[in-house]
């Protein structure tokens, strides 16, 4: 390890733990989820408008908090196309109860919003044309990345896309180090940051093809990647190598290092 201590300002966030009426009330629900409420709620609306989204297409939002984006979902698109996953019920209860007007609600039935500790997102068989998890994977682990890519793999329709952020390290950055910032970043505890072919890696136990996108006005620097669900016609792993050469090279390295490792160990 390098020795380096966590900034002051680090801490290990429950982000189960339960929101009182009195912290609702003082508005630090949305205080919670990361602040900056009308910049990334709409942030996320307009980049998923210039993508495609249309009023009449199912949307799954992962991590969707107290509807910072959420609200702006809701009245984009028609009735009941938002569903939203989150590990804290409290916060999908002060996004329905505070920031959504009656006749938002009257889009939203309360049951189309779900805590859920492990990603889980099947709807009762809805099918969805896109996902969108924001600043999620800044906080969680390399195998929860991995288990949220495969849940929501099972319910967006193939050619649909998960557009998802995180925090990238350059590829020569050293694994042991700290990337410094008003919140530390590291390998192995919130908050993380991520090496692309990591990313990339995660994707490969699932149907999805992955393209990296980038910059995206993020106010904290966070990229985006789409995840592009493979069709069930043709084996999955043939087209992300076919789509996305970033992710063959990556499987081309990982294959030539085992070589080298091998040798080192038989010679």
């Amino acid at each position: 390890m390098s020795g380096d201590k966590p900034s002051s300002g680090w801490r290990d966030v429950d982000y189960t733990k339960p929101l009182s009426a009195e912290q609702v009330a003082r508005g630090q629900h949305r205080s919670h989820v990361g602040g900056m409420w009308e910049t990334i709620g709409a942030l996320q609306r307009d980049f998923l408008v210039e993508r495609g989204l249309r009023p009449e297409h199912q949307l799954l939002d992962v991590g969707c908090g107290a509807l910072r984006a959420g609200r702006l979902f809701v009245d984009y698109l028609a009735p009941g196309n938002y569903h939203g996953i989150d590990i804290n019920e409290t916060l999908l209860d002060a996004g329905y109860d505070s920031e959504l007007s009656d006749p938002l609600r009257a889009k939203l039935p309360r049951d189309h919003l779900r805590a859920t500790d492990r990603f889980e997102c099947d709807f009762g068989g809805v099918t969805f044309d896109y996902a969108i998890a924001q600043s999620i994977f800044t906080h969680v682990s390399l195998n929860h990345i991995r288990l949220c890519l495969h849940q929501v793999s099972k319910v967006v329709r193939p050619g649909g896309s998960f557009f998802a952020t995180f925090f990238e390290v350059p590829r020569r950055f050293p694994l042991d180090g700290v990337r410094r910032g008003t919140k530390d970043q590291f390998t192995e505890r919130n908050v993380f940051f991520y090496y692309r072919s990591d990313l990339f890696w995660a994707a490969s136990f699932s149907p999805w093809v992955p393209r990296y996108i980038g910059a995206w006005d993020h106010p904290r620097g966070q990229r985006m990647i789409e995840f592009r669900r493979a069709g069930d016609s043709v084996p999955w792993k043939l087209q992300r190598a076919a789509r996305n050469t970033t992710a063959a090279d990556v499987h081309a390295a990982t294959a030539r290092l085992a070589r080298r490792v091998r040798r080192r160990l038989t010679g």
